[in-house]
């Protein structure tokens, strides 16, 4: 699927953020568009984290603006947030499942979380196994995380992600702590889940073979700002240094 250039999903502008004399957003710029995989990257601290904290309404940014599907989110009430946070999947660098629940519970409970969305459901089970045979799974169904791999914790979580079918995912670090051939079924899954659910993807990674793979345009964040923009290819040829930093 090839990004549609005039259908911003995300558009945030000049975002300000400090915590107390430590500026760690200083008029930052991203725009992600419909069924495009943008990779931000950064070294620790730059602020990849707070620019989704904000992105998501759980931080407040100290000026800017930032809108989701046409929805500028500092103008929309805790309800309507909750439910605009319904078409955004994340899957977070721990996978953060649930111990004390099966893989089945942990599919099941964005569904009983978000009955707005898709109603009461008395049988979820046809759409945990549709969830979990995206990511090859299906056979986890009754098993609890702590039997499970890291890899096949990744593959759950992005499949509690998918669940609830969102139109943007977040991804933090999704090949972290992976082992290489496992860190790359991991990517070519993502861009799998990219063509059949034709979801719009933010990857924050550190990751120069996942950025490679995934990306189709990348932004390098530097100093608080959005340093330098465009594809790997263009990155890797520019001969400023704290771009090439990115990629020894």
């Amino acid at each position: 699927m090839e990004p549609n250039k005039n259908k911003p999903v995300v558009e945030i502008k000049d975002l300000y953020k400090s915590y107390g004399t430590n500026t760690v957003l200083n008029g930052f710029n991203l725009n992600l568009y419909e069924g495009e995989n943008l990779v931000v990257m950064g070294k620790s601290g730059s602020g990849k984290s707070v620019m989704i904290k904000c992105l998501i309404g759980l931080e407040e940014p100290d000026s800017g603006t930032i809108s989701i599907m046409g929805n500028e989110i500092s103008s929309l009430s805790h309800e309507a947030l909750d439910e605009l946070r319904t078409e955004i999947g994340f899957l977070f660098q721990g996978s953060a499942l649930y111990d004390s629940m099966s893989v089945r519970e942990n599919l099941e409970f964005p569904l009983r979380r978000h009955t707005k969305k898709f109603g009461i459901i008395e049988d979820t089970t046809p759409m945990v196994i549709k969830a979990l045979e995206n990511v090859g799974l299906a056979h986890t169904i009754d098993l609890m995380p702590g039997e499970l791999s890291g890899g096949m914790k990744r593959r759950v979580a992005l499949a509690r992600t998918l669940i609830l079918q969102p139109k943007i995912i977040l991804y933090d670090e999704p090949t972290t702590g992976l082992d290489p051939i496992t860190a790359k079924e991991i990517i070519l899954l993502m861009n799998s889940i990219q063509k059949q659910y034709k979801t719009s993807s933010i990857i924050i990674t550190h990751d120069v073979d996942c950025a490679r793979v995934i990306s189709n345009r990348m932004i390098l964040l530097v100093d608080g700002i959005n340093y330098a923009e465009g594809t790997f290819q263009e990155l890797t040829a520019m001969k400023d240094e704290k771009v090439s930093a990115f990629f020894k």
